[in-house]
């Protein structure tokens, strides 16, 4: 294989593999009022619907009937700003803004005895970029990942003391990836995928102001399956178009939370501790049901992804009995070395502060609205550590994002 063609190989590979991972690197646990205006330090004090994602262990001890809340997210990606050069050739862009809405739901039934059970309608992660400029798009023309998560759970209350929960994560995620280069190659991939996992947790309460909780969501692999149509003009074999099914597996890592809530007369605080074993994330390989396809883009490329730490902090206030008030901070590291750090996913560690607030409308009805703005660090990246090429710095970027909700109280 000449090494033009090689180096096209590479490129497009590692512009599927980012795309399919950002749920992963990007993750949205944002996904009601309460989580979003909290920095998502809301575990061990998950006290309404949304218990049934965020805690189902939690869902025996709050007061009254079934819940409901339903919710709609907003997000709005900023341009990421690249100052630098690829390969030795000054490569300035800026990516293009991106903006979504995105609905949620969350049901939490009344009590059957010590059982309760609970269904989250969620979109936990997801994500899409483009950049502008020829060497960019060559790798990021465009590239988007939609996933949604349905995921029913129960609990079962032992005492005042102590509950357990769990559900079972259903996912489906549908991805696509263009990439482009004048002359050389074009590439239109796209794919989707029905996976299952699951979720457990626990909650103790030592006294009636304290609860410390754990939850873990399992690993689950995207394998997503689609097709692959395109051509490629240089190198040897050159082909003028092809059109083939193929496919590529991509984990979302496992995530263990740890969670301690307190409650001082009227206010809350939580800190969360959260470990997400992005580890899992070592190789990318694809597969082309095209053997000659398969000779060119099919070899595996290392990704080499690091486990990484989050602490989150919230802190939620009665303001009376209309008013709720809450804000929330977290500090995220990104997964991602230096060495594959691409276009396609240029993560930094991130600042995220939050704030938001219920309003009690009746008894039964509450409105709910959260902002969050998700600061990312500047990075700087070199070549030859960084194996794109890339010697620059990557700056801006992060995420807004606005809530609003209803929930109602049966």
């Amino acid at each position: 294989m000449q090494k033009s063609t090689l180096w096209i190989r590479m490129t497009a590979l590692s512009a599927l593999g980012a795309t399919l991972a950002m749920a992963s690197a990007y993750k949205l646990p944002e996904q009601s009022t309460r989580s979003m205006a909290l920095s998502a330090a809301y575990v061990a004090g998950a006290d309404s619907a949304d218990a049934s994602y965020f805690n189902p262990a939690n869902m025996g001890w709050i007061e009254g009937n079934a819940l409901v809340e339903a919710g709609l997210n907003y997000i709005h990606l900023p341009e990421i700003e690249f100052r630098g050069s690829v390969g030795g050739v000054p490569s300035d862009d800026n990516s293009k803004t991106e903006d979504f809405l995105i609905p949620y739901f969350h049901y939490l039934s009344s009590a059957h005895g010590a059982w309760r059970y609970g269904l989250s309608l969620v979109a936990p992660g997801g994500l899409s970029k483009r950049w502008t400029k020829p060497i960019q798009k060559m790798k990021a023309e465009e590239f988007t990942l939609k996933i949604f998560e349905l995921n029913p759970s129960v609990s079962y209350t032992f005492s005042d003391t102590f509950s357990i929960g769990g559900g079972i994560r259903v996912l489906y995620a549908d991805g696509k990836v263009k990439g482009y280069l004048k002359n050389a190659y074009a590439e239109n991939m796209t794919g989707d995928t029905v996976e299952f996992g699951y979720n457990l947790a626990l909650s103790y309460r030592p006294e009636p102001a304290t609860t410390l909780s754990a939850t873990y969501r399992s690993k689950v692999d995207l394998g997503l399956e689609g097709s692959s149509k395109g051509f490629v003009a240089i190198g040897s074999p050159q082909l003028p178009y092809y059109d083939t099914d193929g496919g590529v597996s991509v984990p979302l890592p496992a995530t263990l939370a740890l969670a301690a809530a307190h409650t001082f007369a009227d206010t809350t605080v939580e800190i969360v501790y959260e470990r997400t074993f992005w580890s899992s994330y070592e190789k990318l390989d694809f597969h082309f049901d095209d053997k000659t396809v398969d000779a060119i883009f099919g070899q595996p490329i290392d990704k080499d992804w690091k486990d990484t730490n989050t602490v989150r902090i919230g802190v939620t206030h009665r303001l009376n009995e209309k008013w709720t008030v809450m804000a929330g901070y977290a500090w995220d590291e990104t997964p991602i070395p230096e060495k594959s750090l691409a276009f396609e996913l240029p993560d930094a560690d991130a600042n995220i502060f939050s704030a938001g607030a219920i309003m009690q409308v009746n008894k039964d009805t509450e409105a709910g609205f959260a902002i969050l703005y998700d600061h990312k660090s500047e990075r700087d990246i070199h070549a030859p550590a960084n194996e794109n090429g890339i010697d620059g710095t990557f700056k801006k970027g992060g995420a807004v994002l606005a809530n609003f909700s209803i929930g109602y109280r049966f």
